[in-house]
């Protein structure tokens, strides 16, 4: 009865006239920005998170949340019907799905996506309800020294985000934890890192850097690698799978579901980890495994289902913990900031309202994104030939316009740009930011609970090992770690027995 109160609460926010609007306002950009390659949820997020200042924080981060499930419906069309990824999950799809499409089946292909998809989502955020809660329950009885641990895990997960080198990744995680310290230390009134700026004293704007990071690099490579080509897209005919399609889809669909909604709540899992783990495991188990790479309609309906299970999973950590599994959870983590609400199961109890409404505007942008996706693929496909060197302008100036509007400050522009040029130039060295910018957010939370930490037990560390949640927290991070690092240790072992030889 109590789920049921929670869900009437939910859907009784999420249904207002103000949420529903820009519910469907996200679902739609999402569906366009994952169906245009090159941009993606993560520039786009960035560059609305300042338009959400005006907004009541509910209104804002259901929005911002339709623009990341959106982009895992959007990204399949491209994927399938002109073998370009609208969105880094869609790659996955791409193998099957526009061989179903140059084989004349374009329809049932885009279908299944979006059935799946469907119903991925809707099991996921059902699962959201239900998981969530508990791990609220047990996350009210952290104290300064557990959250403290639980900070420590976060920040050793994050480096699973990389997928290059592990050392770049710490590096990128410590130069975050830095930067985010930058202003005037609350406790000492000592300022840092500002180098007598005054527009520093607040601390580097978090809105702005990933403007920077996430938008104007993004555009650099993007105008680097030549994305303004659009290729051509040939005609679709019916929708409706096969009686047989059917049959075929119905397994992968669940277990797609299955491993995005468990892979997705893992820090560094995420939609694209799941979409490939997805399908090679359907590849493995499938009786139709010889038609994988030729067509096959499960190698489309397991990668759709699992990333958009990944996708809606990913809310549990941030939602009950305040941890971000991802770069785009952890600017969901910056919108509530910007609104003056602290991430973490203080949101369930003391406002229930956001939290469940969220949940509720799930089911419906979930049902919208069905609705939107198979009537309106001509109008998608249409979009595909607007060359980028007519949207990149557009998008640099609404970046600068959002930005400014935050504080009203020149200076947030100017870190924008800078922000973004540094990490256009720092990418040529192989340095990825998803890490640096879960260091930036989870960085001043660690050094406030470390601090509380050791003001209130007066300077003694042996607190994290005495009290059993946090030392339990600590070894699973140092479990953590020696699972990322033993790899690389072996390769370089492995390498210079090959140079001696």
């Amino acid at each position: 009865m109590e789920m049921l109160d929670h869900l009437m609460l939910g859907f009784s926010v999420a249904s207002l006239p103000m949420n529903l609007a820009f519910c469907f306002l996200g679902v739609l950009l999402g569906t366009v920005i994952g169906i245009l390659p090159g941009i993606g949820p993560l520039a786009t997020i960035s560059m609305l998170l300042p338009l959400t200042f005006g907004m009541s924080p509910v209104t804002s981060l259901i929005m911002l949340s339709g623009i990341f499930y959106g982009a895992q419906y959007g990204g399949s069309t491209t994927a399938i019907l002109v073998n370009l990824p609208g969105e880094a999950s869609s790659t996955v799809t791409m193998i099957d799905g526009y061989q179903m499409a140059r084989r004349g089946r374009a329809g049932p292909a885009l279908a299944v996506a979006a059935i799946g998809s469907f119903f991925a989502g809707t099991v996921t955020t059902m699962l959201i309800a239900v998981v969530a809660v508990p791990l609220t329950a047990v996350a009210l009885s952290f104290g300064p020294a557990e959250y403290c641990a639980l900070m420590v895990v976060g920040l050793v997960s994050s480096i699973a985000l990389a997928s290059g080198s592990v050392v770049k990744a710490i590096g990128m995680i410590c130069c975050g934890l830095l930067l985010g310290l930058t202003g005037v230390d609350i406790y000492s009134s000592q300022q840092r890192f500002t180098f007598g700026m005054l527009p520093l004293m607040d601390g580097i704007d978090f809105v702005a850097l990933a403007v920077g990071i996430f938008g104007f690099a993004e555009i650099l490579r993007n105008l680097e690698s030549g994305t303004s080509s659009r290729p051509l897209v040939g005609r679709i005919t019916s929708l409706m799978p096969t009686r047989d399609d059917w049959r075929r889809i119905a397994g992968p669909i669940l277990r797609g579901t299955g491993i995005g909604g468990f892979l997705g709540i893992l820090p560094g899992g995420g939609a694209l980890l799941s979409a490939f783990v997805s399908y090679n495991i359907e590849k493995k188990v499938s009786p139709n495994s010889a038609e994988f790479g030729h067509g096959a309609i499960e190698g489309v309906a397991a990668p759709e289902s699992a990333n958009n299970a990944a996708a809606q999973t990913s809310f549990i950590p941030m939602l009950s913990l305040g941890l971000p599994a991802s770069p785009i959870m952890a600017l969901m983590i910056g919108a509530l900031t910007i609104h003056g609400i602290t991430p973490g199961p203080n949101v369930i109890s003391r406002d229930p309202a956001l939290f469940w409404g969220l949940i509720a505007s799930m089911w419906i942008g979930n049902a919208m994104l069905l609705v939107l996706n198979l009537p309106l693929i001509g109008i998608w496909v249409k979009l595909l030939q607007v060359p980028y060197r007519l949207l990149y302008p557009i998008i640099i100036g609404l970046c600068c316009i959002g930005v400014y509007s935050v504080s009203n400050a020149p200076f947030n522009v100017y870190m924008t740009m800078f922000a973004g040029l540094l990490a256009y130039a720092l990418t040529k060295f192989d340095l990825e930011w998803a890490p640096f910018i879960l260091g930036f957010v989870l960085g001043p939370l660690f050094e406030h609970q470390l601090r509380r930490t050791m003001l209130i037990t007066g300077g003694d560390a042996s607190v994290f090992f005495t009290r059993p949640i946090s030392a339990g927290l600590l070894i699973v991070a140092a479990v953590l770690l020696v699972i990322i690092v033993l790899p690389m240790v072996r390769q370089s072992r492995e390498q210079i027995f090959v140079e001696e030889d």
